[in-house]
């Protein structure tokens, strides 16, 4: 049977804490990303955020609330997800997703490997220095490296520069020499526009980490954000988008998920708004016929922003333009064999108190043209498992994948 099969990852989007939450972070165990932002819209509207497409997919079934549908009449199957990789982290979370093993990965502070990082920086030509004495660099007087503050300490590192100062195409030079002895899982490449100098808004993290305040220094508030992830090596001819492609499948990849995943014969979408997202992801299902086959893989990133400028509010308008789009997705995706897969990559709790990710559980929402009726998921032990059901829903072996299992949906 032909499959168009859409995955949507809302990023940030958490439905409760996983029970490991508070090893970093004690407070982490009360994390609830929609619960808290649904509450706290609701208070700050005075009235609920309008989630009609997201309560028919099963919203409420995974994550009972006030403000959710308890009910659908569509044939869905909804459940959650654990994670399935170490700590809450947007690159090892589509990784896994889409089929990798992340359940292990590097965990380095850059102060802890300042002299391979210069070294190689200075003989690929470049200018390197200490910021005032502190475990990070200055790079050819503008681009700080860094450590990442909104990752769980040493997971990732940055590469940061104000596009006033030089091209984002100069930054992620260097981001590429840095990936080159980098032992952790990501490095990123990160070009926006600062309100003021980036020294400024340097500052310690967690775990003895230094780095750029990235949402105090101005760069998600003042547009033309410019992001590059650059990942650890991974065997990607056994994830999801290469395997639907040897398949013969077209592939498209949207919003960050065409920053992150690896396919050569994908099409890429990149954008950042929801609105560009959600258009990007609707042409791409308009494009193909119904009874074709199409894999679509989509990440809204504008949800995870606002969870690390801690703004429920803006999290929860997100929540809603998502929304509307998911109901157009689900009209057109209206033949048996279709697949229409929400899900998240981790939490972001705008409310906890910091600019973290938070380790929660995600929900995990298959609408099945055709299939007869609610199906209730038992929670799936990892991410991969999403990417193995994608895999079965397009007719393709899950076991060519690194890593999951499918699901009943």
């Amino acid at each position: 049977m032909s499959s168009r099969t859409v995955i949507v990852v809302v990023d940030g989007l958490g439905v409760g804490a996983m029970p490991d939450a508070g090893a970093l972070r004690a407070g982490d165990r009360r994390a609830d990303t929609l619960g808290h932002v649904l509450d706290h819209c609701r208070e700050a509207n005075g009235a609920p955020l309008r989630l009609p497409s997201l309560g028919a997919l099963g919203l409420g079934l995974v994550h009972p609330h006030p403000g959710l549908a308890d009910r659908t009449a569509l044939p869905v199957a909804a459940g959650r997800a654990a994670l399935g990789y170490p700590g809450a982290d947007t690159y090892a979370g589509h990784q896994t997703m889409m089929g990798a093993d992340f359940s292990e990965v590097t965990v380095a502070r850059l102060g802890a490997h300042l002299d391979e990082v210069t070294g190689a920086l200075k003989e690929a030509g470049h200018t390197v220095e200490p910021l005032a004495g502190r475990p990070l660099l200055v790079v050819d007087g503008h681009v700080l490296v860094h450590d990442n503050l909104e990752a769980d300490p040493g997971i990732n590192w940055n590469a940061s520069g104000r596009l006033e100062d030089l091209p984002f195409a100069g930054i992620l030079a260097i981001a590429r020499t840095v990936r080159e002895v980098a032992p952790v899982a990501r490095v990123i490449a990160v070009g926006g526009h600062a309100d003021r100098p980036l020294a400024d808004s340097v500052r310690a993290g967690d775990g003895g980490t230094v780095g750029l305040d990235t949402p105090a220094s101005g760069f998600y508030r003042n547009g033309g954000l410019q992001v590059r992830h650059l990942g650890a090596p991974l065997d990607h001819t056994r994830q999801l988008p290469e395997l639907a492609a040897r398949a013969g499948i077209p592939v498209t990849l949207v919003g960050k998920a065409a920053d992150i995943l690896a396919c050569e014969a994908a099409v890429r979408r990149p954008a950042v708004p929801t609105a560009e997202v959600l258009a990007h992801t609707l042409d791409a299902v308009r494009a193909t016929e119904r009874g074709g086959d199409a894999l679509v893989v989509a990440n809204v990133q504008e949800s995870d922003l606002a969870g690390h400028q801690q703004d429920a509010v803006g999290y929860g308008a997100v929540l809603e333009r998502v929304d509307e789009g998911l109901g157009a997705l689900t009209e057109l995706l209206d033949a048996p064999g279709d697949r229409l897969i929400v899900t998240g990559d981790h939490g972001n709790d705008p409310t906890i108190g910091h600019a973290f990710h938070t380790r929660e559980y995600v929900p995990v929402l298959v609408h099945r043209p055709g299939a007869a009726g609610l199906e209730l998921l038992p929670d799936a032990g990892s991410l991969a498992d999403v990417g193995a059901t994608a895999a079965r829903a397009l007719g393709l072996d899950p076991s060519g994948l690194a890593n999951g299992a499918p699901l009943r949906a």
